[in-house]
């Protein structure tokens, strides 16, 4: 069984800054690809930003040159330090996990999702 657990949200004065930080856990080998999403009151859920165990990375549009998605593999830890927060920014940011290889040939997990963590922006 995988697990992921944010932690790092909050509230903060648009201009301002966060890091967010999720941890995977469980019997992991490793992990193609993680992710952070967002989903706004009254919106769709929509991606972030993601980055390949090699280190490859995307961004959505309204965050290029503000957010930066970082991993330490070893860890199996995904980062997201974003700055110079909008209150658009605001919203609940869930990290996702995708092609999971566990140890020991346990097994293979795709598309896991942890439970969210809100960050709020003030004006």
């Amino acid at each position: 069984q995988v697990q992921l657990v944010e932690s790092g949200g909050g509230l903060v004065q648009a201009g301002g800054s966060l890091r967010l930080s999720c941890a995977a856990s469980g019997s992991i080998f490793s992990i193609n690809v993680m992710a952070w999403y967002r989903q706004a009151p009254g919106k769709q859920r929509e991606l972030v930003a993601n980055i390949t165990s090699a280190g490859s990375t995307n961004y959505a549009d309204s965050v290029k040159g503000r957010f930066t998605i970082s991993r330490d593999n070893a860890k199996n830890t995904v980062y997201l330090q974003m700055n110079s927060l909008k209150p658009e920014d605001t919203a609940v940011y869930y990290c996702n996990a995708d092609d999971i290889v566990a140890a020991w040939g346990l097994g293979r997990y795709f598309d896991v999702w942890g439970q969210g963590t809100l960050v709020t922006v003030s004006s």
